[in-house]
């Protein structure tokens, strides 16, 4: 409320023309944005959802696809006692599952879809299975995406495929953080807004809901993600993320 109250003060302000008010509004608006981006992270991060839990949003989330599509999505409930899962790891792990799911649908040649999870206590297991043409590759154009989401939560992912029998996709990722993590983030050469950068590519947006959320133009996330992979050597923006993890 505080932060509309302010929006509106801008554009009425009598001190301000046009043109500073309205950047003005958009300075505040997307100040406020960040913030609760932020603030849903953290509260995010904290929670521990139960495994199960989380299996059933995301077959809420692939419901669509099950209905509408032609594919047939089958889903292997985990173990009701499985460990629960941090909140930033269900997360990230539905919208990996979403990405994988899509691709196959997208490839055309699958009709069956089956995702299992499971999990061994350290990690949490998940498997795609499809009865497709087998011609899955990782280094397809469809699988970069899943990968780097997989590493970004220093997950692991093995890609199989058979010729006329389909792919299997097997992914691994820890659910306790590292004994030690950098943070580059906390560098003295960032500026405010590579931090604010560098936090949402962390997070797995996209630049172009980066620069919705900030309120910049895509050519200014990816200047400033091209300044914060020089500034910490990195020669990707998986390797930027694996950093501040």
């Amino acid at each position: 409320m505080l932060a509309l109250e302010a929006v509106v003060a801008a554009l009425r302000s009598k001190h301000l023309d046009d043109h500073a008010a309205r950047a003005q509004a958009i300075e505040i608006a997307s100040a406020e944005l960040v913030r609760l981006r932020t603030a849903t992270d953290e509260r995010r991060t904290a929670l521990i959802e139960p495994v199960t839990s989380a299996f059933s949003r995301l077959r809420t989330d692939l419901r669509p696809l099950a209905r509408f599509g032609d594919l047939d999505v089958q889903f292997v409930e985990p173990p009701a006692t499985g460990r629960g899962l941090p909140g930033d790891i269900a997360h990230e792990a539905r919208a990996i599952v979403r990405s994988a799911v899509l691709a196959l649908a997208e490839g055309g040649s699958a009709r069956r879809v089956r995702v299992q999870w499971d999990c061994d206590g350290l990690h949490l297991l998940i498997e795609i299975r499809d009865d497709g043409a087998g011609e899955l590759r990782a280094h397809d154009d469809a699988m970069r995406p899943i990968g780097e989401r997989v590493r970004s939560v220093r997950g692991s992912l093995e890609l199989e495929s058979t010729s006329g029998w389909g792919s299997n996709l097997s992914i691994r990722i820890p659910l306790d953080p590292p004994a030690t993590a950098a943070r580059v983030d906390d560098s003295e050469d960032l500026t405010p807004r590579e931090r604010e950068v560098l936090r949402l590519v962390a997070s797995g947006a996209p630049n172009a809901e980066i620069a919705g959320q900030l309120g910049v133009t895509v050519n200014t996330v990816k200047y400033h993600v091209g300044n914060l992979l020089r500034k910490h050597g990195a020669r990707s923006r998986s390797a930027l993320v694996a950093l501040t993890r």
